[in-house]
């Protein structure tokens, strides 16, 4: 019992891990070593501490990864890490900082661990699960389609920079990375009290998702039901933040590709039917 308890955070530092010593050795750079190290260890760690039954064990990996993120890439290391960051080193051809990062975690990693991002390592959510409409209380609003809107216009303003031939890209890419989160942090606490929903932003406006969602509907690592043990109490779908038909194993079951692994469903249970 214990080898499977510790199994999941151990896999998922492996994977860590894994790519880590890849891109150390086929990019000639040691700072992806310590990069995905540090962040593999950090989740397996959050994941540990949730299997040994720690409150705030979610809270702990939000804050080590995107504090992480934001403060020593973005603003020490002085990183575009929002999406204009992954527009931009694509149009320079570059495959190094954001676009690495967004093909790892957001492109390919949902494959492995669906929407994990949004509940472990966002630096935007790690501050809006901390308001207190953790749980919808209303019907999820059909508001999506202001996502296409941001993505389109984020992928615009980059194109523009380079079709322009606008000078001092890099600055401007460093001003657009201050002026993004604090927009999104805006946005996003806004919006969470205007739906009393924490995860408002995530559901209608974050342009992620347009990466995440088509992806996120293979993933290896998702929560499965026992319909024997489940008695269709609904615990599970009214603590969702994410509106998920938590209790069917069907991978287009509504709002499939919106699970974020919270692990909040499990934690109300009843019957305990429901695991990773």
């Amino acid at each position: 019992m214990k080898i499977k308890r510790n199994l999941t955070p151990l896999i998922m530092w492996l994977v860590f891990e894994t790519i880590a010593v890849t891109l150390w050795f086929s990019l000639d750079n040691i700072f992806y070593l310590f990069n995905f190290s540090y962040i593999g260890t950090a989740i397996a760690s959050g994941l540990l501490l949730y299997e040994h039954k720690k409150k705030y064990a979610r809270n702990v990996v939000q804050f080590a990864v995107g504090l992480y993120m934001l403060v020593y890439l973005g603003f020490f290391c002085r990183e575009n890490m929002q999406i204009e960051g992954f527009w931009y080193y694509l149009f320079l051809g570059v495959f190094e900082a954001a676009t690495i990062h967004y093909v790892i975690a957001k492109i390919a990693g949902p494959l492995l661990f669906g929407r994990g991002w949004c509940g472990y390592a966002c630096w935007t959510a790690m501050v809006l699960d901390l308001l207190p409409f953790k749980t919808p209380s209303a019907p999820r609003k059909r508001w999506g389609i202001i996502r296409y809107f941001v993505f389109g216009a984020s992928l615009i303003f980059v194109g523009l920079l380079f079709i322009l031939r606008v000078p001092n890209k890099e600055e401007i890419m460093w001003r657009s990375f201050i002026v993004g989160n604090i927009l999104y942090y805006t946005v996003g606490i806004a919006m969470a009290y205007k739906c009393k929903d924490n995860r408002a932003f995530c559901k209608y406006v974050c342009p992620i998702t347009l990466f995440l969602k088509p992806v996120s509907r293979f993933s290896l690592f998702r929560i499965k039901v026992d319909e024997g043990t489940c008695i269709s109490c609904g615990k599970c779908k009214k603590v969702c933040p994410m509106h998920v038909e938590v209790p069917s194993n069907a991978r287009k079951k509504k709002n499939a590709t919106e699970c974020i692994l919270c692990m909040k469903c499990v934690e109300e249970c009843p019957k305990g039917a429901l695991k990773l």
